[in-house]
């Protein structure tokens, strides 16, 4: 088994979702003793966001891409192929202003190619990263889970659903911000998450 750790926090440390993301690596090496793992943290060496600049690459045939193109291509290609070369993905998301990371977000636009990671067919959109395991590590400062204020899980299962990542399980940690008690629950609960989902 091969796993792709994904963080990404603003923070390099300290950050709950890296935590949780850390202990789902855990269990899982401690069920399979081989696995492999790869570690991308966005905060440490963070990528470059979808800017005019970079849909001029991606538009832009190969061939003719300039020499500047190019290398900005290969940089989200690398990202592609990350994802592809791996069985298992796990990522560290915490709650931003009721939304995701943009570390997030310029990861998802970086793996979302037409043509590559999905494709348009007559009978609608095939999403074409098939095979994987997501695990979603979720920390928030407050309580969120199956609310109308949780904008996160539905964004997240559409769009991994959409690249062909259908079976995605979600991790929580709430209430980090609520004081040492609903810390110390938000910590027992995503570890109960945890047996869930690998059970």
């Amino acid at each position: 088994m091969n796993i792709l750790q994904i963080n990404t926090s603003s923070r390099r440390e300290g950050a709950n979702s890296t935590r949780i993301a850390n202990s789902i690596v855990q269990r899982l090496q401690a069920r399979h003793p081989e696995t492999q793992v790869t570690v991308r943290d966005l905060a440490a060496n963070p990528h470059p966001v979808l800017d005019e600049a970079t849909l001029g690459a991606l538009f832009t045939p190969a061939d003719k891409r300039t020499p500047e193109q190019a290398a900005r291509v290969a940089q989200d290609d690398a990202l592609i192929a990350e994802v592809n070369a791996h069985d298992v993905i796990v990522l560290g998301v915490p709650m931003y202003n009721f939304g995701n990371s943009i570390q997030l977000k310029t990861w998802i636009d970086a793996i979302a190619r037409a043509g590559v990671t999905f494709r348009y067919t007559e009978s609608g959109p095939e999403g074409l990263i098939k095979g994987k395991t997501v695990y979603v590590a979720l920390a928030r400062g407050g309580v969120y889970r199956d609310s109308a204020n949780d904008s996160q899980v539905p964004y997240l299962k559409n769009v991994l659903g959409f690249l062909g990542m259908t079976d995605v399980r979600f991790i929580y940690a709430e209430g980090m911000a609520m004081g040492p008690e609903a810390v110390e629950k938000g910590f027992a609960q995503a570890q109960a998450d945890i047996e869930a989902a690998l059970s």
